[in-house]
């Protein structure tokens, strides 16, 4: 059960630094940032994805 927390963390992780390269980067190619977009918009939405169905998951292994 921890290596799904950690891989939730990860997600996070990853979300955070394509945010930040998108937002802050030098690079001035526009296909780059928007290729950071997507990717951190769906590393976003595999961390709630997964912390969803993980707490789910507890929720069921304790009744």
């Amino acid at each position: 059960m921890k290596i799904r927390k950690i891989f939730e963390k990860v997600y996070l992780l990853i979300f955070f630094i394509a945010s930040f390269e998108y937002f802050f980067g030098d690079d001035q190619d526009p296909e780059r940032k928007n290729i950071l977009l997507i990717f951190a918009l769906i590393s976003l939405f595999m961390f709630f994805f997964r912390r969803y169905f993980r707490k789910k998951i507890e929720n069921r292994e304790r009744k």
